[in-house]
C-alpha cells in the first residue's frame, strides 16, 4: 500500500536521448516539472543529453561518461529494447524505493512486465495518437498528397513497432493521454475509459511569452505554420485555405520547419504565391512567433502538439484542427476545424481578417489563462494524476 500523501517517489524511464529534441525535450521537460513540483525523481535514461535538477538522480543505459552505445548501430527498436532489459534488471533492486513507473513506448514492456510482479504502479506515456490510428491516417493521407515517408521517419508504417507498442499499452497499469483526442483513439482501439488518465503539457515561460505591443488593426495579419513540413501536419491544407481566404490579400503566410522529401514540390505553386515566405528551419522559433498574429496547424494527428502550447505562451491565436490535441477552445479562445475541412480552415482565417474585434477577443482571452500552461502547472496536474493513480491501484489491491 503506498501512502498517497507523502512525496511521491517516480522511476522515470526513458530509452532515448533525454534533453534532445522533439519527444527527447518532451521527456526532458516532464522531469524537470515533476522535480519542481516536489517528486522524488530517479531517471534511468538511455543517454542524458542536457543536465537535470540536482535533486533528481539519474542512471543511464546506453552510455557511461562520454562512451555511448551508438543507436544508428543498434537500430532504434534494438536500442530500446537493450535499454528496457537493463531497466527491468534495475528496479528489482530498486522496487522498496519506487512507488510508480513511468514508462515510454519501445522501451517498456520487460519493465512494465517486472513493476507488475514487484507489485509497482506503472504509467505510459502516449505523446501521439494510438499507434495504429496513427500509422493509418497517415498513411492514406501520404497516399492521397503522392509522395512516400523515408523508411526510418517516426511516421512510416513499421509493423514490428506496432506489435510492441500494442502489448506495452495493454501490460501497463494507466495510459497517459495528453488531449482528449489521443484518449479517443485509444477508446475506438477497444481500451477502457479506466485505463486512460489525462493530462496536459506546458510550455517555458522564459522563451515563450508574447509582444505587448499593440497591433496595427489596419494591416494584415501574419500567418505562422511551424512544424515538420509532412503531410500529418497538414500544411497543404493550410496553404490552400490560405488561397481561398481573404487573408491572404494583404497578409502573410511564415512556414518554419523541414520538408520531407519530395512534399515541398506538390506545393511549390502555392508556396509560390507572393504572399507566402519559406523561412527553413528556426531556432528562434519564439521570437517568429511574437512577430506573428496567428498559428496555424491542420494537422491530420497529434498528440497534443507542443508548437500550439508555444504559440499561446508567445500570443499567437490558434487556428488548428480538432487532431492537434492543442489546449484550446472554439470561439472562446481559438478557432478549432474538422482535420480536412479546407473550406471551414479558410473561412476561420478569412473571419480573422475581417473581423479585427473577433481577433482581439481571442487574444486577450488566450492570454488570459496561459499561467495556467508553464510547465510548472503541468509537474503539478501530473503529481496529481500520479495520486489519483495510486490511489486507484491501493484500491484494487487491497
Amino acid at each position: 500500500m503506498v501512502n498517497v500523501s507523502k512525496k511521491i517517489r517516480v522511476l522515470y524511464s526513458f530509452p532515448h536521448k533525454l534533453g534532445a529534441q522533439r519527444i527527447c525535450y518532451l521527456g526532458w521537460q516532464i522531469v524537470n516539472s515533476l522535480a519542481a513540483a516536489g517528486a522524488d525523481v530517479t531517471v534511468i535514461t538511455g543517454v542524458l543529453q542536457r543536465p537535470l535538477p540536482k535533486s533528481v538522480k539519474v542512471m543511464t543505459t546506453l552510455s557511461y561518461g562520454k562512451l555511448r552505445v551508438p543507436y544508428k548501430l543498434l537500430g532504434t527498436l534494438r536500442a530500446c529494447m537493450l535499454h528496457d532489459y537493463l531497466v527491468s534488471r534495475k528496479i528489482q533492486g530498486l522496487a522498496s524505493k519506487i512507488d510508480l513507473v513511468h514508462t515510454w513506448p519501445l522501451g517498456s514492456l520487460r519493465t512494465l512486465d517486472m513493476a507488475k510482479r514487484l507489485g509497482i504502479p506503472t504509467v505510459i506515456e502516449r505523446c501521439n495518437a494510438h499507434t495504429k490510428f496513427a500509422y493509418e491516417v497517415v498513411q492514406r493521407e501520404c497516399e492521397r498528397v503522392g509522395i512516400a515517408l523515408p523508411p526510418d521517419h517516426e511516421h512510416a508504417y513499421k509493423e514490428d513497432y506496432l506489435v510492441r507498442e500494442e502489448k506495452e499499452y495493454r501490460q501497463a497499469y494507466r495510459i497517459l493521454c495528453p488531449s482528449d483526442f489521443v484518449a479517443q483513439t485509444f477508446i475506438d482501439q477497444g481500451f477502457s475509459k479506466e485505463q486512460l488518465a489525462r493530462y496536459g503539457y506546458g510550455f517555458d515561460e522564459t522563451k515563450c511569452y508574447p509582444d505587448n505591443k499593440p497591433k496595427n488593426n489596419q494591416d494584415g495579419l501574419t500567418f505562422l505554420f511551424a512544424a515538420g513540413c509532412a503531410p500529418r501536419k497538414g500544411l497543404h491544407f493550410a496553404l490552400e485555405a490560405w488561397l481561398k481566404s481573404t487573408a491572404s490579400r494583404n497578409g502573410t503566410f511564415l512556414i518554419v520547419g523541414d520538408f520531407v522529401p519530395g512534399y515541398a514540390e506538390k506545393l511549390s505553386k502555392m508556396m509560390a504565391h507572393p504572399s507566402v515566405k519559406y523561412l527553413g528551419y528556426r531556432h528562434d522559433l519564439p521570437d517568429v512567433m511574437r512577430q506573428s498574429d496567428v498559428l496555424v496547424l491542420p494537422s491530420i494527428e497529434e498528440g497534443s502538439a507542443l508548437v500550439t502550447w508555444d504559440g499561446r505562451g508567445c500570443g499567437c491565436v490558434l487556428v488548428v484542427s480538432d487532431s492537434t490535441g492543442a489546449p484550446c477552445e472554439h470561439l472562446e479562445n481559438a478557432l478549432v476545424h474538422q482535420a480536412g475541412d479546407i473550406e471551414t480552415l479558410a473561412k476561420h482565417m478569412s473571419m480573422l481578417h475581417e473581423d479585427r474585434n473577433l481577433y482581439n477577443r481571442l487574444r486577450e482571452n488566450s492570454l488570459r489563462t496561459t499561467g495556467q500552461m508553464t510547465w510548472s502547472y503541468s509537474g503539478v496536474r501530473l503529481l496529481d494524476v500520479y495520486r489519483g493513480i495510486l490511489a486507484s491501484w491501493n484500491a484494487d489491491h487491497h
